[in-house]
């Protein structure tokens, strides 16, 4: 099996994001012992903010230019490395209610018709239905209690929506919420997280082992 480590947190060796999906790949590699990870970190290899060049070929332009070709490159390693893994690990921190602008740049280059998914007369068909993605959602407040918080976040429910359209219906999520409102807070957060890593991963597994009997 092939896994997907893919971070996106600008915060380096303070980031709880990276501290937490690191975790869920050691826990994997526990699991999958002749799993292989791959990994992509969006914060130092940011792929451009979609725009006309990167639009260019999808369109299917007569002569595309070097600056189209460039783009066009740039997506399909990243779909074609998307579509190679049967797990993705997103390291998701919550910005300004939304996910980070180089991890929704990265997703940007992942839609692609007939990649991820097709439309068909009755509405667009995922294509990627066959994969596990664990999010590490970490957040300084508290937002999953009150329905005021919840309407806030762009952030879990963007992901949810964005790989359910592609088809993934296995979306788990790890959550360590309120890391800054004090140090005992984000204790319990992260370890609130840990118990999620414990639980994902070994659903993951159990599910891995019945479809190897099937």
């Amino acid at each position: 099996m092939k896994l997907l480590q893919v971070d996106s947190s600008v915060l380096g060796t303070n980031s709880v994001s990276r501290q937490l999906t690191a975790e869920i790949v050691a826990e994997w590699r526990r699991v999958h012992t002749d799993g292989t990870v791959e990994h992509l970190d969006l914060a130092v290899d940011t792929p451009n903010h979609f725009d006309a060049n990167a639009l260019g070929i999808k369109v299917a332009v007569a002569e595309p230019s070097e600056a189209q070709k460039r783009e066009n490159a740039v997506s399909e390693k990243l779909v074609s490395q998307f579509l190679a893994a049967d797990v993705i690990v997103v390291g998701a921190p919550l910005y300004n209610f939304s996910v980070p602008s180089q991890l929704k740049a990265w997703i940007d280059r992942l839609a692609q018709v007939g990649r991820t998914f097709k439309y068909t007369e009755k509405g667009p068909v995922g294509l990627a239905g066959s994969k596990t993605v664990i999010v590490a959602s970490t957040r300084g407040g508290v937002y999953s209690t009150t329905e005021g918080g919840r309407a806030l976040e762009h952030q879990e429910s963007y992901l949810k929506a964005i790989f359910g359209f592609f088809g993934i219906t296995d979306v788990r999520i790890v959550r360590a919420e309120g890391l800054a409102m004090g140090e005992a807070a984000k204790a319990a957060a992260i370890e609130s997280a840990r118990a999620d890593i414990r639980s994902v991963t070994a659903e993951a597994a159990n599910r891995d082992m019945a479809s190897a009997a099937a």
